[in-house]
């Protein structure tokens, strides 16, 4: 009778934790439609390297990189929101800001735009990280 049911418990545990964890992928890549040609003296770049980043901390799991493709597997999340891509493109932004004054009313874009990425595996605890590095050009027409 006892081993029936630990036998059960183990089950349910497992399942517990098969179906209730975290998971997150992301691969930032984007098909525009926008065709910029720099062919006419137009524009002047006006911040070059500058850069973003994001992180998160998971329990149980584990984080492996492909490129620019981050993908985590793990039962809980313990810091950050998940959203990577999306928070280090914001802190790109905030540290344009910071060094260059406000984006409002310029028109600014983002060229020869790099990622990288870096996992913390342990045992217990992973962390990816992102980092999004880019140069800044204003149009002048």
């Amino acid at each position: 009778m006892r081993t029936n049911t630990l036998f059960l418990v183990c089950i349910f545990t497992v399942l517990s934790l098969i179906l209730s964890g975290c998971s997150t992928g992301g691969m930032f890549t984007a098909a525009n439609v926008t065709d910029v040609q720099l062919q006419r003296n137009n524009f002047k770049i006006v911040a070059r390297n500058i850069s973003g980043e994001a992180q998160a901390g998971y329990l149980f799991g584990g984080t492996f990189s492909m490129g620019m493709g981050t993908n985590t597997f793990a039962l809980f999340r313990v810091s950050g929101s998940g959203m990577l891509y999306k928070e280090a493109l914001e802190n790109l932004w905030k540290n344009y800001e910071t060094a260059n004054g406000p984006v409002e009313g310029k028109k600014l874009a983002l060229v020869n735009v790099r990622y990288d990425s870096d996992a913390l595996n342990l045992f217990v605890y992973t962390q990816p990280k992102i980092m999004i590095r880019a140069d800044v050009v204003e149009f002048t027409e």
